[in-house]
């Protein structure tokens, strides 16, 4: 399988696979929930999960592809804020966890890009 089709299933792999920890992990990212929302933490827990899936099952389905990508780029940006609020809360930690915490900041960028290839290959073949 050529690479360009295997990225929007890696893609959806990734998303699942984070999906699945929001449900079996809860606590983690209920600390990296900004306390400016509204509601209980665990509900965006639970939210951004459903939301995962929902986004990995788009990326499987061609005539999906491209809006679940699309909207895959968008989420990205999204959780942002929560990233930098685990970074923010993590700066005193030891080093090791310091270091995830500020290191994935950065990462949400190839993510961000990566999403949106896979709209931009999507769109190419239709």
């Amino acid at each position: 399988m050529p690479r360009s089709e295997r990225s929007p299933l890696l893609l959806a792999a990734l998303l699942a696979g984070v999906g699945v920890t929001h449900f079996t992990s809860p606590r983690s990212f209920d600390e990296t929930i900004p306390r400016s929302l509204p509601g209980p933490p665990r509900a965006w827990t639970y939210a951004s999960g459903v939301a995962e899936f929902a986004l990995a099952a788009g990326l499987l389905a061609p005539r999906t592809r491209k809006a679940a990508a699309l909207a895959s780029a968008a989420f990205f940006v999204g959780v942002f804020p929560a990233n930098v609020k685990m970074a923010v809360d993590w700066r005193h930690r030891p080093t090791p966890q310091k270091a995830l915490a500020f290191g994935r900041l950065p990462l949400q960028v190839p993510l961000v890009l990566w999403a949106r290839n896979v709209a931009r290959n999507t769109e190419s073949k239709a």
